[in-house]
């Protein structure tokens, strides 16, 4: 896919010009979003993604594979929109357990978000030069995403609870800062009789930001299991991170009641690293494995991919809110 330097930049100006004017309007006037305006957000955001799709695939024709970069770039977004939902469960888990108000979750929102992708720009960036420097790299991606995987499955089948907010770098800084009591937005330190107060929002961006190191972890490895052109992999994450602050306070408890959510990705996860250990053993290099040459002559479609993905979602989606509609009427049976 030839991307031009001026595509590179006009992308990165528009991404970078979004996030300041939402931080700016945020920072203005810092307060819970109505269900309105957050509908609304997010329609745009998710209409500018679906209309960037149609652009790719107007523009960018295919791969050498045959693959639609359209379809590669809708695969990867939805791929990373998902997991960008399960790193909002996180979210609710750091804002409740550090009790941070209402009015200041949108700046704290803002900059987990921000966080998130500069973290993910740099692992994109290391992706990159992994993947066009050794083939053997997707056997390692692929093994990642495959033990990611079973560990979501083994945490769901335990019933353990995340807490992200006790992470060591979080303890660290609690213990060996001046943690005051009192909320003052992104003011992150003041000076009260001469003695230096640190926010407790710099204890909740830091939480935020140990924990999007993590996801990325988990999401760079999966969208070049999709699709190896770093402007794709870029702007899938862009468009997938864009409106999740909106959709924090639009879903509320409804990601609270997506109990298969977990189950459903470890799926995909699965799914997309089978795909790459395919894709590794298609572009094999490796002497001891079939003397260097490629081991079989398949890939898995892109549009394939798109499929397992959507039917995934749809139906983790209907089975968690069906479990939730019996396990509350269940309750009121109970209450009787």
């Amino acid at each position: 896919m030839d991307v031009s330097t001026l595509q590179w930049s006009i992308t990165i100006a528009i991404t970078c010009a979004v996030l300041l004017f939402d931080v700016v309007v945020i920072a203005r006037n810092p307060h819970e979003p109505t269900m309105k305006e957050c509908a609304l957000a997010l329609s745009v955001y998710i209409g500018a993604a679906l209309a960037f799709a149609a652009y790719v695939f107007a523009t960018a024709g295919r791969d050498d594979s045959g693959n639609l970069y359209g379809t590669q770039f809708l695969t990867g977004w939805l791929v990373e929109y998902s997991l960008s939902i399960d790193n909002l469960f996180v979210f609710i888990i750091v804002m409740s357990s550090l009790a941070v108000p209402k009015k200041y979750q949108q700046e704290a929102l803002m900059v987990g978000i921000i966080l998130a992708l500069i973290f993910r720009a740099i692992f994109i960036a290391l992706g990159y030069q992994l993947v066009s420097n050794f083939s053997w790299i997707f056997y390692i991606f692929g093994a990642f995403l495959v033990y990611t995987a079973v560990k979501l499955v083994q945490s769901y089948r335990a019933h353990e609870e995340e807490h992200p907010e006790e992470n060591r770098v979080v303890r660290f800084a609690k213990a060996h800062l001046n943690v005051g009591d009192e909320w003052r937005g992104l003011k992150l330190f003041w000076r009260e009789n001469g003695v230096r107060i640190v926010s407790p929002m710099l204890i909740v961006i830091i939480a935020l930001g140990t924990t999007d190191i993590l996801f990325a972890l988990d999401s760079i490895p999966a969208i070049f299991g999709i699709t190896q052109e770093p402007y794709l992999v870029f702007t899938a994450n862009v468009f997938a991170l864009m409106g999740l602050r909106q959709l924090y306070f639009l879903l509320g408890g409804l990601l609270q009641r997506l109990v298969y959510l977990s189950l459903g990705l470890s799926f995909i996860l699965a799914f997309i690293g089978a795909k790459l250990v395919i894709h590794a053993l298609h572009k094999n290099e490796l002497s001891f494995i079939n003397g260097g040459e490629k081991v079989i002559d398949w890939e898995v479609p892109t549009l394939l991919s798109l499929g397992v993905i959507i039917v995934t979602l749809v139906v983790t989606a209907v089975a968690s809110l069906a479990k939730d509609r019996r396990d509350r009427s269940a309750e009121q049976v109970d209450a009787r």
